[in-house]
């Protein structure tokens, strides 16, 4: 996930007037003001840092029963992660930082908001289409030893980054597809953010997914609360909303990919094979 400063911060720039925001009462500030009022974000404690990474480490691998798997989703997180620092920091955004939460995962945060929606798109997108990079070594692992154990690790990695791809709130697909909704029209996007949080809540609860669906369902109450509102910047044009569902559309399909490679390689490439594991794994129709 990718997040840029908290509302109440000082370099945080105001909604902008319209139907996403009210009018600034406070003369607006030049973003070079603004940032040279907010204090440095020194990024998580270095302790702290170490710490949730084994405690998020530890709970992945008590829920999965893999060390593979909690090495993968681990690795995978933080190059995730790092997709959207390299992003926001060539954006102009930076310098951005890497947090991990304890129980759920992680977030890069960056210092300043996005100059534009097509910067946000960008930066959304940059997470999950980097963290595929993470399946490499164990695919490499496996094509080596031949153990099937590592595509494990693969499917994690996979799994991690198409996940983040759900047009819900807070997750990266929600920050891409949002704007390319609000260009039709405001409440279409904000009817199928609240809709798709909604589904992906349920289906977190109805598969024992309790953390992950509280986490959600949090996000969710939070959007509700926020209202209607788009961030400040130039908003999409036409052709950027449609290079935004393209690269969307492409970093969905790599990330399906990379996800059903772990199925399909010991199944010999059999589809059917595969779709019936990957949905007794999922508890699809359970």
């Amino acid at each position: 996930m990718s997040d840029t400063l908290p509302p109440n911060h000082p370099s945080r720039p105001a909604p902008p007037a319209g139907p996403w925001g009210s009018v600034p009462t406070t003369p607006a500030q030049s973003p070079e003001a603004r940032v040279a009022t907010a204090p440095e974000d020194k990024g998580q404690p270095l302790v702290w840092s170490v710490l949730s990474t084994l405690l998020l480490g530890g709970f992945i691998w008590w829920i999965s029963g893999s060390w593979v798997i909690a090495v993968a989703a681990i690795i995978g997180l933080f190059v995730h992660e790092y997709g959207h620092v390299l992003a926001m920091n060539r954006l102009g955004m930076g310098p951005a930082r890497v947090y991990i939460i304890p129980f759920l995962g992680g977030l890069a945060r960056g210092q300043r908001m996005p100059k534009s929606e097509w910067d946000g798109v960008l930066v959304s997108l940059a997470g999950p289409a980097f963290g595929l990079l993470a399946a490499l070594p164990f695919f490499a692992l496996y094509f080596g030893t031949g153990q099937t154990m590592w595509l494990n690790g693969v499917f994690a990695i996979g799994l991690i980054n198409l996940v983040n791809l759900a047009p819900a709130p807070p997750l990266d697909g929600s920050k891409a597809l949002g704007p390319v909704l609000a260009r039709i029209h405001p409440m279409v996007e904000y009817a199928v953010m609240i809709a798709i949080g909604a589904l992906v809540v349920w289906w977190g609860v109805s598969n024992g997914s309790f953390i992950f669906a509280a986490f959600l369902a949090i996000a969710l109450i939070g959007h509700l609360k926020r209202g209607q509102w788009r961030p400040e910047g130039r908003q999409l044009n036409w052709r950027e909303a449609g290079y935004s569902v393209g690269l969307f559309g492409a970093t969905a399909t790599a990330c399906l990919a990379v996800t059903g490679a772990a199925f399909l390689i010991p199944t010999g490439g059999d589809v059917n094979g595969a779709l019936d594991v990957v949905g007794r794994f999922l508890s699809i129709g359970r």
